[in-house]
């Protein structure tokens, strides 16, 4: 069944818990409610939910995984931001730890992340396909591209195998990614931003042939 709790008896108890807590804000308190299965009474109350999922996230965070953080110099609310973004990057689990390595490797250099994902959360518009230059300038705190960085916090609620991605992050020296020219959904690193560009024009190559490929099939 579901929950007896309506949705507007949700965020009231959201907005009172953020309210008294040291750790969460409006902005990343969406870092709070680890994905997973929850067993709860159907009728408990708002402000009970709020303290049961602070518990699981409490004991989610455990000792191996703090010291992990630590070695990271990021907070757990930190990880699951940035595990977010490497959610949002690829649809790979096998990816997810070298992604996570390329952004710390960002993160430690003081290079901007430059993620797109975060542009599309900036713009509100969750149904954007293509990043464009003009999405780069968007006024934002979640503008990776503008801001180094982290941004405010967690830009989707990303599954624990992400987390433990970016716990766990390929060490390596990339800083740059494009999507692979064979539309996998696997993607392109490099070192350098010449090896970069290099892969970006074998997918903008490929991309231009399928385009002309499917306005020749619709004819």
């Amino acid at each position: 069944p579901t929950l007896l709790m309506t949705e507007a008896q949700f965020n009231s108890a959201l907005k009172e818990f953020v309210n008294s807590s040291e750790i969460f804000s409006d902005e990343n308190v969406i870092a709070m409610f680890v994905p997973n299965t929850y067993e709860v009474y159907y009728n408990i109350s708002g402000a009970d939910l709020m303290k049961r999922m602070e518990f699981e996230f409490i004991s989610f965070w455990n000792e191996e995984r703090l010291s992990k953080a630590n070695m990271l110099d990021l907070t757990p609310v930190e990880v699951v931001t940035l595990a977010s973004i490497v959610h949002a990057e690829s649809v790979k689990k096998d990816e997810s730890r070298i992604i996570a390595g390329l952004y710390i490797n960002r993160l430690t250099r003081g290079i901007a992340l430059q993620a797109d994902p975060t542009l599309v959360f900036a713009s509100g518009d969750f149904g954007l396909k293509r990043v464009l230059n003009i999405h780069k300038q968007i006024d934002s705190p979640y503008n990776t591209y503008l801001n180094t960085g982290l941004p405010p916090g967690p830009i989707n609620m990303p599954p624990i195998h992400t987390i433990d991605a970016v716990l766990n992050y390929e060490k390596h020296n990339f800083i740059f990614m494009v999507a692979k020219e064979d539309f996998s959904g696997y993607h392109n690193f490099a070192e350098t931003y010449r090896e970069h560009i290099n892969n970006a024009n074998r997918y903008q190559r490929q991309l231009s042939i399928e385009q002309r490929k499917a306005r020749i099939n619709r004819y």
